[in-house]
């Protein structure tokens, strides 16, 4: 093989990694969904360890009978305002995908429960940041009214792989 195709698998490869859209379950396993034992608990702690890009998808597991996930706005998401919600979900396993970058606000649908800290802030990075390689530099509180989303090390996370990379490697395998 050439070192001109070589250099084009690279690239092609290095092009499905970039541009992968990622389900997250929401916590990292499927009892997170809840009120928080300790403010360390917390989920908006979870996704300050995490970097959402823009087609991702954040995906919640909860007794559908006994609570709901709420996309509110930030002023609902402060004052745990349930009333007007962007959008309900109630479902049991719910999916959102994350289609814009910037910061989405998350508010659990059963009574009381929000005040006990079961919320989320999600910040979205921009395209600008959006090099899943870690090149780019998240982007700081200042520029976000949420959490962090610098990834720390040890952070852990549940994260599948919607498609491209098996199949890149496949493609180089079959050309090498």
């Amino acid at each position: 093989m050439s070192s001109s195709s070589l250099v084009c698998l690279t690239l092609l490869l290095v092009s499905f990694t970039i541009s992968e859209a990622r389900d997250f379950l929401v916590g990292g396993d499927d009892r997170t969904w809840r009120v928080p034992r300790t403010t360390t608990d917390s989920l908006n702690r979870w996704a300050e360890k995490n970097r959402f890009h823009i087609g991702d998808s954040l995906v919640w597991k909860y007794d559908a009978a006994k609570d709901s996930v709420l996309q509110v706005t930030r002023e609902a998401y402060l004052s745990c305002n349930r009333s007007s919600p962007v959008a309900e979900h109630r479902d049991g396993a719910t999916a959102v995908e994350l289609h814009r970058s910037g910061a989405y606000y998350f508010i659990s649908g059963a009574e009381g429960a929000c005040q006990q800290g079961e919320k989320l802030i999600v910040v979205v990075m921009s395209e600008r940041h959006s090099l899943r390689g870690g090149f780019a530099p998240a982007p700081g509180p200042a520029e976000f009214e949420g959490p962090a989303v610098a990834p720390t090390s040890g952070a852990s996370t549940t994260v599948v792989l919607k498609s491209g990379v098996a199949g890149a490697l496949l493609v180089l395998g079959i050309i090498l």
